[in-house]
């Protein structure tokens, strides 16, 4: 076990500008989702996953749970690399019988480096079970895998975090995956499936009494603004999002915003830049889609993935798919 994370980009994708102002310059301004999970957001979002309202943590708990030996017996790799790992609450519940059935590398890729030492500590009294944290998103962490010509391995992407991208940022993740992976390496990944609008309204907003939500989303425009310089009234903007489903494609979308409730000027000198905001005006802190079962099946696979099983919810709510290089 490593006693730190491995940098894969020496901590520049804070500091990656030429996303960042495209991002902030499209019609409606988009903060990248890394921004988000500092150490602060990472810390909220784990209290949003506590939350009454937000199921999915919960659905995939329960499903790891269920399944977790099976599960691990078909991913039969020697390797276990997770994007976006978190604080790997869930996926010890299945690393336990991976590492009981083989020796197990786990790869935890995160753009938190406190949540990859925590994750290490907390797998510290599993038999069979080596930890190596990789400090970077998504991207570089994919190419570490590819280049390395290790062990097969199994990507898992859980929390459905597959659907916090666009359209077309989607498909390029799914190719750089399937780029990834070599013959016989699998791909796990969980998805929230489609339901009516006020299910997904009453998940992604606080219930009454909590703020989760809220200072998660507050802080990834607070979160940019000290990085490059700059300052934000918080108590101008209001938290909120709300559910798109979208044309009949099998896709809905779930958009968390940040709304200006007065007049506001966000100084930005470390990208030679200010964002400025009237009342009603918004910005994108995050996207959700959520997906027909049949498309996101067709999805994966159109990128040299097959699909092999699935573990979904009795609710039919949310599955967990597995798909084979």
């Amino acid at each position: 076990m490593t006693a730190a994370p491995v940098e894969l980009e020496q901590g520049s994708f804070w500091d990656d500008t030429d996303e960042l102002r495209a991002r902030l310059a499209e019609p409606l301004p988009r903060i990248p989702p890394w921004f988000g999970y500092d150490a602060l957001g990472s810390e909220l979002f784990e209290q949003i996953t506590e939350l009454p309202t937000y199921y999915l943590t919960r659905c995939e708990r329960a499903l790891l749970e269920r399944y977790g030996t099976d599960i691990a017996a078909r991913l039969g790799c020697p390797r276990v690399a997770e994007l976006g790992s978190g604080s790997a609450k869930k996926t010890r519940l299945l690393l336990e019988h991976c590492s009981a059935a083989r020796p197990t590398t786990y790869l935890p890729i995160d753009v938190s480096r406190e949540m990859l030492v925590l994750s290490a500590e907390r797998m510290a009294d599993l038999p069979g079970l080596t930890v190596t944290g990789l400090w970077g998103r998504y991207e570089a962490g994919l190419d570490r895998l590819r280049d390395d010509g290790g062990a097969p391995v199994a990507v898992l992407f859980l929390g459905a975090n597959i659907g916090n991208t666009t359209t077309g940022e989607r498909a390029a993740l799914l190719a750089r995956i399937g780029a990834t992976l070599r013959p016989g390496d699998a791909l796990l990944l969980s998805a929230d499936l489609v339901k009516p609008a006020a299910v997904f309204e009453s998940c992604y907003n606080d219930p009454p009494g909590y703020d989760a939500f809220a200072r998660f989303r507050l802080n990834h425009l607070d979160h940019l603004a000290r990085r490059f310089g700059g300052g934000v009234d918080l108590d101008g903007l209001h938290a909120v999002a709300h559910y798109d489903p979208g044309p009949d494609d099998g896709v809905g979308v779930v958009d968390g915003r940040l709304w200006a409730r007065r007049d506001q000027v966000v100084p930005l000198p470390g990208l030679d830049r200010v964002l400025e905001l009237r009342r009603g005006d918004s910005v994108n802190v995050g996207f959700s889609a959520k997906f027909d079962r049949d498309r996101l099946v067709a999805d994966v696979a159109g990128h040299g993935l097959r699909h092999e099983t699935e573990w979904v919810d009795e609710e039919h709510r949310y599955g967990l798919f597995l798909f084979r290089r």
